[in-house]
C-alpha cells in the first residue's frame, strides 16, 4: 500500500476507481438520478484538473490504483476506494495524506459527505456542521453532509 501524487498517465485508473466506486456502492443508497451525478460530476476533464493541481494522490495495490483523494485548500473533495480495497485501510490512509497536507496550512479541514461516508468521517472525528442539498433531474434531491473536523488544537 503506497499513496503517490497522481500523474496524467493515471487519469484513466482514477475514472475507473471513481465510477466503478459510485455504480457500485451508491445505488445502494441513492437513486439512479444521484448515481449519474456524480457519475458526471467525476468527468475526465475534472480529474485532469485535479492531476494538475497537484492535489489528488492515488493509493496502489502493486502495480492496481485501488483509491484516490483530493483537496482543494482546506477541503477535502474526494476520496474514493475501489469496492475490493474496503475495508482493509486503504481509504484511512488516503485521509491521513490528505489531512497531513492540510494542516500545514489550516487548523480546520472540511468535506461534503455522501451517505456511504458519514459514519466513517465521524470516527475519524468530522461533525456534521449543515446539510448540504443539490436539486437534480426528475424533482430528486441529493442531501449530503457539510463536515468539519479541527486539525490543531489550540
Amino acid at each position: 500500500m503506497e499513496y503517490i501524487t497522481a500523474t496524467l498517465d493515471m487519469a484513466d485508473a482514477i475514472r475507473n476507481v471513481l465510477h466503478t466506486t459510485i455504480q457500485s456502492i451508491y445505488p445502494k443508497y441513492y437513486p439512479k438520478e444521484v448515481v449519474n451525478f456524480f457519475c458526471q460530476h467525476h468527468s475526465t476533464e475534472h480529474i485532469l484538473d485535479g492531476i494538475l493541481s497537484g492535489n489528488m494522490g492515488v493509493i496502489t495495490d502493486g502495480n492496481t490504483i485501488a483509491g484516490t483523494g483530493c483537496y482543494e485548500r482546506n477541503h477535502i473533495t474526494g476520496v474514493y476506494v475501489l469496492p475490493h480495497y474496503q475495508k482493509q485501510g486503504y481509504g484511512s490512509q488516503i485521509m491521513n495524506h490528505l489531512e497531513s497536507e492540510i494542516i500545514k496550512n489550516y487548523d480546520t479541514v472540511s468535506l461534503d459527505a455522501s451517505l456511504p461516508g458519514v459514519l466513517i468521517y465521524e470516527h475519524r472525528g468530522y461533525k456534521t456542521v449543515k446539510h448540504g442539498i443539490c436539486e437534480l433531474e426528475n424533482d430528486v434531491k441529493l442531501v449530503y453532509e457539510i463536515m468539519e473536523k479541527k486539525l490543531r488544537v489550540d
